[in-house]
């Protein structure tokens, strides 16, 4: 079966932005442009398509990713809106893996925030190339100059203004397009809102000349032809101009800057053109490496339908209907439904029984999914996130998607006998969809813990719990998940010997620990002249590993530290797997001991905004916080404080 779009017209594109930016409200807009809704939803309605939880409809945040699909001129536009709570930044770190281009929202307003700056190291780490939405151009004190700046000062980004605004006094009439350099007015007819090109106005002749030139001199620094080009004429087709702004786009030299207002349905479509005229289909965007996993070669697999099928499972969600959906990016080749697919991670098999295309929580029944396209399996029973699933005749795991550590964590308990047989179910479905999202059973207590990104993360969970699962917990105050680490490094030698009538036990190890500040476990092999035989190597590391889960200061797992095997002695017979496992925890509590350990304490990078008439109480508060000066500075009408703040404290 042969795609109906074909691949080069493909774009799949996230939407990423700090909270508030209005992400939800421009891909709203974009679904109906596009003609996928014939009815806006607003979001502080609770009535957005994208944010279809209750608990996001209720708050007018998004909580967790959605993919939907759209097209426009001839283009088929795979989407995914991320949410922009720092709590919830697995959702965007998970799409960006699988996503080959980027629309970043950045409020007109408030500029580059905390978050933007998280999700645009999100996109650098994956190469993902992106354009800007300058969205909220209709409010008060937007600032489309003050935005360009904190681009390059904040994000060491290279923005590229397409458009600018025409502002009349305070209010944001039109834009000038610099490509076409035509003004664009937007205006309604029959109630339902479209746009008309125009010939700039003489007052905004000037201003756009100046910024079509810096434009251009941009585009110049790599591509030559334009130079010469331009020099010879100072006159450029169209085209010419496009397909420099893309080659751009897709190296990542430049950041295409457009602006409108999404909630006032302008700039939209012009952004819709942009996302198809610059940024990458699969076809651009280089060929996936991965490892065979039966020769443990690295092998190349190019977005082609004729490969064999290589996919990435990016999220796992809970469908009250249908059960576990996977959702996946398929890299090579194609799937249809009755194929067995090979999960590399797990090194087992499973049968694909439906295929669905998803639009926000409805799903579309599909038989078959080729390269470029995102979708959804359902009923996959042993997939986790970030898995590769392939050709059962030619395996290859792709590169694994690394989430962050909890930061947080509180204790629950079920309220009842039946919500104690509900909870570990509803946990370990909740784990499964959430690779953030941790429980475990305290040692001394036997609580169960729950850790997460945030309070508001744990709140939501909790949420979830009561009304999808319908599970009724007690809930503990927030407890922030601190770590461990050492401080000088030490050598300590560990002998484990048991001998209680017929077979006893016989391990002897030397390790090294070293401080391995930012490198969280780091495990190295000395052993020559096999003083260790090598079957007893790998026990001793995972007793080294489960040792580091519990601390010796106050018991909280062990980080950023080096172990080093390097001599050791066993016994012919009583020498085991068990005995050495048992003696490399021993071995690292002990050394820990000596190694000067310390607790490390999670402190918040916080900016506060406020009105300069209250800048004094609010950097009192902070001090009193134990918060550290980061700086001062002024935003629009009021003051930015930069500080560092124990989490513990907030």
């Amino acid at each position: 079966m042969s795609q109906a779009t074909p691949l080069n017209r493909f774009r799949n594109i996230g939407i990423m932005a700090h909270i508030d930016a209005g992400k939800t409200t421009l891909t709203e807009r974009v679904l109906y442009f596009t003609g996928k809704l014939h009815r806006i939803g607003e979001v502080h309605d609770g009535a957005a398509t994208m944010d279809w939880m209750d608990q996001e409809r209720e708050r007018g945040i998004t909580i967790t990713s959605a993919a939907t699909t759209a097209y426009w001129k001839e283009h088929q536009v795979n989407i995914i809106d991320t949410p922009g709570h720092v709590d919830f930044t697995v959702e965007v770190e998970r799409s960006l893996r699988v996503l080959d281009g980027a629309v970043a929202v950045f409020c007109a307003v408030g500029g580059v925030e905390p978050q933007s700056e998280t999700v645009w190291r999100q996109a650098d780490k994956y190469k993902v190339p992106r354009i800007a939405f300058v969205n909220k151009m209709d409010r008060v004190g937007a600032d489309f100059q003050n935005v360009l700046g904190m681009m390059r000062e904040r994000l060491g980004a290279h923005p590229v203004p397409l458009q600018v605004p025409y502002m009349l006094g305070d209010v944001f009439h039109s834009l000038i397009d610099l490509v076409e350099m035509v003004e664009i007015s937007f205006v309604e007819e029959h109630g339902l809102p479209t746009y008309s090109i125009g010939p700039i106005p003489a007052d905004m002749m000037a201003m756009a000349d100046e910024y079509r030139i810096k434009m251009l001199e941009a585009l110049a620094d790599y591509d030559d032809e334009l130079l010469h080009k331009y020099l010879e004429s100072h006159e450029l087709p169209v085209e010419m101009i496009k397909a420099a702004i893309r080659k751009g786009t897709l190296e990542s030299r430049i950041t295409p800057v457009l602006c409108g207002s999404a909630y006032k349905n302008k700039g939209v479509r012009r952004l819709l053109d942009a996302v198809v005229d610059y940024l990458p289909s699969p076809v651009d965007v280089a060929a996936v490496e991965g490892e065979n996993t039966r020769t443990t070669e690295m092998e190349m697999r190019t977005p082609n339908s004729e490969e064999p099928f290589a996919a990435v499972a990016f999220k796992i969600m809970t469908d009250p209907y249908v059960g576990k959906l996977t959702f996946f990016r398929v890299y090579s080749g194609k799937v249809s439904t009755g194929d067995t697919v090979f999960n590399a991670n797990t090194e087992k098999t499973e049968r694909i029984g439906r295929i669905v295309e998803m639009h926000a929580n409805q799903r579309i029944e599909k038989t078959t999914m080729s390269v470029g396209e995102i979708g959804a399996f359902v009923g996959m029973k042993r997939v986790s996130t970030g898995d590769t699933l392939c050709d059962v005749d030619r395996p290859i795991r792709l590169e694994r998607i690394h989430f962050p550590e909890p930061v947080i964590q509180i204790a629950i308990e079920p309220k009842s006998k039946a919500d104690e047989e509900k909870l570990s179910i509803s946990l370990d479905r909740l784990s499964d969809e959430d690779p953030t999202f941790r429980v475990k059973t305290h040692e001394e207590t036997g609580q169960t813990l729950i850790a997460g990104m945030g309070e508001l993360h744990l709140e939501i969970l909790v949420d979830r719990l009561k009304r999808e699962f319908n599970c009724q917990v007690n809930v503990g105050r927030p407890q922030v998940a601190f770590r461990e680490t050492i401080t000088t490094t030490v050598e300590h030698r560990e002998r484990h010997i048991q001998q209680s009538g017929g077979r006893g036990q016989y391990a002897d190890v030397t390790i090294r620990l070293e401080p391995a500040p930012g490198q969280g476990f780091v495990w190295e092999n000395k052993i020559v002249g096999g003083t260790i035989p090598k079957e007893y190597i790998a026990p001793t590391e995972h007793g080294v590993k489960d040792a580091l889960e519990s601390g010796q200061v106050a018991g909280y797992p062990i980080v950023d530290i080096k172990v080093s095997l390097i001599d050791g002695s066993f016994h012919a017979v009583d020498s085991s797997e068990f005995a050495f496992k048992i003696c490399g925890s021993k071995a690292l509590k002990a050394a820990t001991l000596k190694a000067q350990p310390r607790l490390l304490e999670p402190i918040m990078d916080v900016e506060v905004v406020v009105p300069e008439s209250f800048v004094g109480e609010v950097m009192g508060d902070l001090s009193g916080r134990r918060g550290k000066v980061g700086g001062m500075f002024d935003r629009g009408t009021g003051r930015v404080i930069g500080r560092h703040v124990p989490l513990s404290e907030m």
